[in-house]
């Protein structure tokens, strides 16, 4: 995949939400894009959200966080999103990148406290900005 031509999604995984952010076509600067609300459980519902999310945007490419444990370990969670992308790439045909996300969800609270958000628009876009985090800090690193 040559990156500078094509667009990318970048994931920001939870048992309750999941940030969306999206790149522009040219692969090079990410954007929120949408936090799904779910219920941890119903995985077929979330997985059909997130292909139809990537049927619309037209995305070629995949970045999924990794929930670290702070240690550097694997944990339950990132056994739990290791699976959920497994199931991802089978609905979607494109193999995800999976990338350590520790404090990427501390680093978009203080964005966003920084930005003069209040607390309860927070909790709505959140997940999306440490998506968006995700997605540049792999474009970045990427970038020829």
């Amino acid at each position: 995949m040559n990156q500078l031509t094509e667009k990318w999604m970048g994931l920001d995984f939870g048992m309750r939400r999941i940030g969306v952010a999206v790149s522009d076509s040219m692969g090079m600067l990410a954007r929120r894009f949408e936090t799904i609300n779910w219920n941890g459980k119903d995985w077929e519902w979330a997985l059909d959200r997130l292909a139809a999310i990537i049927r619309q945007e037209s995305i070629s490419g995949l970045v999924i966080g990794l929930p670290r444990r702070t240690d550097g370990l694997a944990g339950d969670s990132e056994n739990i999103a290791r699976l959920f992308s497994c199931q991802l790439a089978k609905k979607t045909g494109i193999q995800p990148v999976l990338l350590d996300e520790r404090y990427t969800t501390v680093l978009a609270n203080r964005i966003l406290t920084e930005t003069g958000i209040k607390k309860e628009r927070k909790k709505a876009v959140i997940d999306q900005i440490a998506a968006e985090i995700i997605l540049q800090d792999y474009l970045d690193s990427n970038r020829s």
